[in-house]
């Protein structure tokens, strides 16, 4: 165990560190890739413990906050993850960043972040995943808005920020509410609290229990960017393309997924079934897959191609966690962020080569050009779209239109023409960055780049062959067995899943090989369906305008002009008076000290 809290508290030395005394040394970058190196070998040697420890950090009477650690199946696999993916991002920012003027505030943004990660996958209680969540959201904003003499990255960080904010004052209530149904808030303890509480109110359990996982799952909206708070994710790629592989593509976009998936061990899956909470969470992944994807079919930008391709795989988890299976929602995260990481930071490799270019039709005949990015992108691309056998992707997939096939054949049907979907954008994007001729210097002048990005390119590649063998079994999935149980007994999902693979295939190859402009135009999904526009000239415009000078003038009257400064004014007022009894007179004093004793003995003898 005391390897545990050494996981947990490392990386927060290293920030702390990094900040205070080796931040013009040289030094942060080391020292954060080694503190990440050091996290994986613990989190390697943690695999498969089962064990629970915590100390009191605040205590109120009864009532107590505590600090504390819960290694499990799901916590030690995730963590896996956590630091894997982040061991590689760091290995590849010792490239990408090398000539960045800050890149020691850069590295301790990175060690913050992974100690807010590692808290909300180690939490045994929701009173710790809530602080380390909060404290995902300040590492993210400070990554997003590195760059921040940039209005466009600047903007970017407040609007990750805001949205994230939105989404956990309902996370809050819920973890109240919890509370309020359950009296624990220790998850080890919640599910015996519950069975007292449906006992105790059979009538009420159901609606309060659906209310407070609802509420629960605004905090997954917001961090796990599912429709309508999925905004900021796209937005968050004017942030170094090392962040986007490791905030907004592995870990803390799944962090939502994590908690729901949490939460249902938590409380019993027998409580999720017939939860109408279940049904919202469900179709709402479904909307997001969908909507999402269908976005990504007109993105230019290399990097907001793959962020929509995060949102729609995001979608499909929560969707499978809302059809209560949240084994297959965490075996497509586990699978997923090895190979969207593998995508994100050939992103990067691209875009670093072509001298921070990110429009694919800039691009063109990179293959040529960077043989190995060339490659391990399209490794990472076939994961994605599910390459039936040979990709962890198709394993996870799978097992997901299984869920939607059992539970709801519509959300089964929306599952495979995102599966359709996937497929046609991906195969655009590959065609038209890596085939045909170049189309811009840039891309002309484009050359491989060196082995700290493409060794963790090559590892990433392996991993989105065969992650589906290493993480199947924390998620009780073999997928030797799924893939016999599929041939036998489940030829619709199969042979549908198939179809849209090579539909999509098709319809990528056909429209996009040998063009030098987008031959489709939509103006609809080109413009994200309007939603951004449509926050910016209502709601954020009624709130900076209207509500924020509403708020102004009321601050100003009232808080400023009555209470505060009409409090110090009275202050003031007083003190004037007495201010001038202290004239420096002496004759004044010696009459004022003879009234006083005067007055002194008049009310003592009389």
């Amino acid at each position: 165990m005391n390897l545990a809290w050494i996981l947990l508290f490392l990386p927060l030395a290293v920030a702390v560190a990094n900040q205070l005394a080796l931040k013009k040394t040289g030094l942060a970058p080391t020292l954060s890739v080694a503190s990440a190196l050091v996290t994986f070998v613990i989190a390697v040697l943690l695999l498969g413990e089962n064990e629970t420890s915590h100390f009191a950090w605040a205590t109120v009477g009864e009532f107590s906050i505590n600090i504390g650690i819960k290694l499990d199946q799901l916590s030690t696999g995730m963590m896996i993850v956590v630091t894997g993916v982040g061991l590689l991002v760091h290995i590849f920012s010792l490239a990408y960043m090398k000539d960045d003027a800050a890149k020691a505030r850069y590295f301790t943004g990175l060690s913050l972040f992974m100690f807010s990660m590692t808290g909300i996958v180690l939490a045994d209680n929701f009173i710790m995943t809530f602080i380390f969540w909060e404290l995902v959201g300040l590492s993210s904003y400070l990554l997003i808005g590195h760059w921040y003499e940039k209005d466009t990255a600047a903007n970017a960080a407040k609007k990750a920020f805001l949205c994230n904010r939105v989404g956990d004052f309902g996370f809050m209530v819920g973890i109240l509410m919890l509370w309020g149904i359950t009296g624990h808030l220790a998850f080890d303890h919640m599910q015996a609290g519950l069975e007292l509480f449906q006992k105790a109110n059979p009538a009420i359990c159901g609606g309060v229990l659906s209310a407070a996982v609802l509420c629960i799952f605004c905090g997954a909206v917001g961090k796990s960017a599912q429709l309508p708070l999925h905004v900021w994710l796209p937005d968050a790629m004017e942030g170094p393309t090392p962040v986007s592989a490791l905030i907004h593509a592995a870990t803390m976009v799944a962090a939502g997924v994590y908690m729901l998936f949490r939460l249902q061990l938590t409380l019993g899956f027998a409580n999720f079934e017939g939860l109408q909470a279940s049904q919202v969470i469900a179709w709402t992944g479904g909307i997001t897959s969908l909507v999402a994807a269908l976005m990504a079919t007109q993105q230019d930008d290399i990097k907001r191609v793959l962020a929509y391709s995060t949102l729609s795989q995001l979608g499909y988890m929560v969707m499978a966690v809302g059809l209560n299976s949240g084994e297959a929602a965490m075996f497509h995260l586990f699978t997923h962020a090895w190979f969207k990481a593998l995508l994100f930071l050939g992103a990067g490799a691209i875009i670093y080569a072509c001298h921070h270019e990110q429009d694919i039709w800039k691009m063109g005949g990179l293959l040529k050009k960077m043989p190995i990015t060339g490659i391990t992108f399209g490794i990472g691309t076939a994961a994605l779209i599910a390459v039936p056998y040979v990709t962890s992707g198709f394993y996870s997939k799978e097992e997901i239109l299984s869920a939607a096939y059992n539970h709801d054949k519509i959300l089964f049907g929306i599952a495979v023409f995102v599966a359709f979907l996937t497929t046609f954008y991906m195969t655009r994007a590959f065609v038209v960055t890596f085939l045909g001729k170049t189309r811009s210097d840039q891309a002309d002048h484009a050359h491989e780049v060196g082995p700290l990005m493409w060794l963790p390119l090559i590892i990433l590649a392996g991993m989105a062959i065969g992650s589906a063998w290493i993480t199947g079994p924390l998620c009780a999935i073999d997928p030797r067995t799924h893939a016999q149980e599929h041939a036998h007994g489940h030829f619709v999902i199969l042979g549908l899943s198939i179809t849209a693979l090579v539909l999509g295939l098709i319809s990528g190859f056909v429209l996009y090989t040998g063009k030098n402009q987008d031959p489709l135009s939509i103006p609809l999904l080109k413009n994200r369906f309007y939603i951004d526009g449509f926050y910016d000239n209502f709601i954020v415009r009624y709130f900076q305008d209207a509500f924020a000078s509403l708020v102004a003038f009321f601050d100003e009257l009232f808080i400023d002009g009555l209470m505060v400064g009409g409090l110090s004014r009275s202050a003031e007022s007083v003190g004037n008076i007495f201010r001038r009894v202290q004239s420096g007179s002496l004759q004044g004093y010696a009459f004022f000290f003879g009234l006083g004793v005067i007055l002194v003995i008049y009310f003592t003898a009389f």
